[in-house]
């Protein structure tokens, strides 16, 4: 996935400055963006501030950690599972 080169805090920024009245074309031509990727920014962090950012990106890496822990201990459980069954 290609990272951004804007942070959250530079997202909720533009986000706040159109939802202070100043007009999405503007905000977009300003910071050099296209109005869909604004439009997709306002949903994912519209309404947030730059802390609730951080703590949404620290969900998600630990999110990503834990449905990679998922992934061994199951895989680790299904080889089990057939070592069992082939000694049987």
């Amino acid at each position: 996935m290609r990272k951004s080169k804007f942070s959250e805090t530079q997202i909720v920024s533009m986000i706040k400055e159109a939802e202070s009245g100043v007009p999405v074309p503007e905000i977009c031509r300003k910071h050099g963006i296209d109005q869909s990727t604004s439009y997709k920014w306002r949903s994912k962090y519209g309404g947030m501030e730059a802390s609730d950012v951080k703590r949404l990106k620290e969900l998600e890496d630990e999110n990503r950690k834990l449905k990679d822990m998922f992934a061994t201990h199951s895989l680790k459980h299904s080889m089990l599972e057939e070592i069992i069954s082939k000694k049987l």
